[in-house]
């Protein structure tokens, strides 16, 4: 458990008003910068891209400290303002989230058949969407070129055995189903965003966070009270979800109950799954407490940053397995095409498990080495 003593140096609610006032800063050059480029690079202008990560990052470390530095923050105005920073994020991020995951699927049907062309890739290329605004990387580029698939797969594959002939028949229409539906998804993604970011509910939004740049509603007692015992609540919630965690399933090579689960007609999320999406985001709670106590130059946590990494794996395994698992309850594909797609989504169940075992040995090699 986070120990609960305070330190004689200990940042004050000065502390937070500086460090909520730089984030809101740097979510208005973001958004400068996004508006200058225009949604299209050009002229070695910015990428648009970087411009929505800047502001999805800011985003969110402005609601990460409103929800654990809640007591030192006006209720009202925090309590208003965090819903709607949640909206923003989550409305940013998926864009980027269909575009990964239509690359790590590809990716892994060519590991996995050995396959030398997806022939869907061609035409959906030619149909792929305008330019991404928001996101992690360009929602109109082409999908995964086939060169770029195959320098990442590695040497090609042997001469298949009848199990990878078999998968090397559907896994071409198996690839181009995964791409109709995650670039439609992408695309609806890209106009949602783009909608949202003229709305008039993100432009009070905005509108607040241009006030938080030069006023932070703090209480009147925030100046003179500490912040490291409401930092300390945030690693105590994470440190409890981690001990509920089961580490021991996790450090099996591979959990059968996840494989029946995901091929079963149930479309609902993998049950489970969401402890340790909790737990992610309750780490990066904890990460961003850690940025307001010491500032964003402050030490790097390396635990925190490789656990952080596992649980990120996590969550993309978790995702495109169940998109392969969706695809594969498309009406009327091909026994191929299903037997494809089921492989694919046990490939990724495997991920899943890889990550949970990473994440064990990360956070259980540092409680073995911690005094």
């Amino acid at each position: 458990m986070a120990q609960q003593h305070l330190d004689p140096t200990d940042p004050k609610g000065e502390a937070l008003g500086r460090y909520l006032r730089a984030q809101a800063t740097e979510f208005l050059r973001a958004l400068r910068l996004h508006r200058e480029t225009g949604g299209a690079t050009a002229n070695g202008a910015e990428d648009p891209a970087d411009a929505a990560r800047a502001l999805r990052r800011s985003v969110r470390r402005i609601s990460a400290s409103l929800h654990t530095f809640r007591p030192l923050l006006e209720p009202e105005w925090s309590e208003s303002l965090q819903p709607e920073l949640a909206w923003l994020s989550g409305t940013l991020a998926m864009e980027h989230a269909y575009a990964a995951r239509q690359e790590r699927l590809l990716l892994a049907l060519h590991r996995l058949s050995g396959a030398t062309v997806f022939p869907a890739q061609a035409a959906a290329a030619a149909s792929s969407p305008p330019a991404a605004v928001v996101g992690g990387r360009s929602a109109g580029a082409e999908p995964v070129p086939l060169k770029t698939a195959q320098a990442a797969a590695g040497p090609p594959a042997p001469a298949p055995t009848t199990d990878r002939g078999n998968l090397t028949v559907g896994a071409a229409k198996a690839g181009a189903l995964l791409e109709r539906q995650l670039t439609l998804a992408r695309t609806r993604a890209h106009s949602t965003a783009l909608q949202a970011l003229g709305s008039s509910r993100f432009h009070a939004v905005a509108d607040k966070i241009a006030v938080l740049a030069s006023e932070v509603p703090l209480t009147p007692t925030t100046p003179t009270t500490p912040l490291h015992p409401l930092a300390a609540a945030a690693e105590d919630r994470l440190t409890d979800a981690i001990t509920a965690l089961p580490l021991v399933t996790a450090g099996s090579p591979y959990n059968a109950e996840a494989l029946i689960h995901g091929l079963s007609p149930d479309p609902s999320p993998h049950p489970q799954d969401a402890p340790w999406h909790q737990v992610r985001l309750l780490l990066r709670l904890h990460r961003y407490a850690r940025e307001a106590l010491h500032g964003t130059g402050g030490p790097t946590d390396l635990r925190l940053l490789t656990a952080g990494q596992a649980l990120d794996r996590h969550r993309d395994a978790s995702e495109a397995a169940a998109a392969a698992a969706s695809a594969a309850r498309t009406p009327r594909i091909a026994p191929a095409t299903a037997y494809a797609l089921g492989v694919l989504h046990a490939d990724q169940r495997h991920e899943v498990e890889a990550a949970r075992f990473a994440f064990q040995q990360c956070w259980q090699k540092q409680a073995v080495s911690t005094p």
